[in-house]
């Protein structure tokens, strides 16, 4: 029974929470390698897209939730999503139109763009803070929970108690279901195979009849829409902040180069190697401990590897890792 609660209190504290922060992960590090793929530059301002889209479909949510509209069990903000991934397309696009389409006509190069998305990172910030403010907003509505730990522990004897949130669930099905719809359409349609040979070969695509600014197009609205839903599955599944999504960016880069930059089997494998790792490094195990070894065995500290506090340094030391023993990531990427 010991070892069936140690295995229940792992689940809660380190598997569920890491899988579908891995998952919130893969998708920005998705919208990340699209754009590099195409653009071959690190987006910076990639993460405040997210919590663009993000404070889009909040706002939507709170005035569906004024007149009464919900989706029953499931989070009031499922129904505003396609608003607040439209409003994150149009954001996409006007930047593209109005900053960077200049810099790719006098084909600068990645290092200027980098520059340049760091800007656009700023602006975006400013307008994102001005609109709703820097404080913290839940977006919890609908059932909670899908199992209790109230209950489960009634149910199963045992003296933990498993509790998976609906958010939680709805994450990982949404991520998936994304994940497996973006790589159908990158592999099965047209409009995704020449987006790849433009990847590719982007001389031999023009000799093609490619038209690159429609490639360009394509890649920032599917960057718009992984940025919307990552951040809004984020929001749902912890708390929506401003700031927060620029803390944001340095696991989800992470993510991106530690899988293989330019690979979007690389960016969800990545973004798990993140997660996982910043979950596991951080929990304290004393409590596991506990139900392993003898009481008297267990040390009178936490059996915290590293602080919470720390959490985003483990992305970084694990980036420059990478980059110092494998520049192209796990999968083969580009080299930045």
């Amino acid at each position: 029974m010991d070892f069936l609660s140690a295995i229940v209190l792992f689940s809660n504290f380190v598997i569920i929470p890491a899988t579908t922060y891995g998952a919130q992960l893969a998708l920005g590090a998705l919208g990340i390698t699209v754009i590099y793929s195409i653009l071959r530059f690190a987006n910076f301002a990639h993460s405040e897209l997210m919590s663009w889209g993000a404070m889009l479909t909040l706002f939507l949510t709170w005035y569906f939730q004024s007149v009464g509209i919900n989706a029953g069990p499931l989070p009031t903000a499922l129904l505003a999503l396609p608003a607040g991934i439209l409003g994150a397309m149009i954001m996409a696009l006007a930047t593209e139109r109005i900053v960077y389409r200049f810099y790719r006509r006098q084909r600068a190069g990645s290092i200027t763009f980098a520059i340049v998305s760091v800007g656009v990172m700023f602006v975006m910030a400013g307008l994102t803070r001005l609109m709703i403010g820097p404080d913290e907003q839940v977006m919890a509505d609908g059932q909670r929970f899908l199992i209790r730990a109230i209950e489960f522990k009634r149910m199963t004897g045992l003296n933990e108690g498993l509790a998976i949130k609906t958010t939680q669930v709805i994450t990982i099905v949404v991520a998936g279901a994304l994940a497996g719809a973006l790589f159908w359409f990158l592999y099965r349609t047209r409009s995704g195979k020449a987006m790849r040979a433009f990847s590719d070969n982007e001389d031999l695509a023009l000799l093609s009849g490619i038209n690159p600014d429609r490639i360009v197009a394509m890649a920032w609205i599917l960057a718009a829409v992984l940025a919307t839903l990552s951040g809004t599955l984020y929001g749902l599944d912890k708390s929506y902040k401003p700031f927060v999504f620029m803390q944001l960016l340095l696991p989800i880069f992470a993510s991106a180069i530690v899988g293989g930059i330019g690979q979007p089997v690389g960016a969800i494998l990545g973004g798990f190697v993140i997660a996982y790792s910043e979950v596991l490094l951080t929990y304290a195990y004393k409590k596991f401990a506990t139900y392993l070894i003898p009481g008297d065995w267990v040390p009178e500290g936490l059996l915290q590897l590293l602080s919470t506090n720390y959490k985003f340094a483990i992305s970084f030391i694990i980036l420059v890792v990478v980059l110092l023993v494998r520049p192209t990531g796990i999968i083969r990427g580009k080299v930045l």
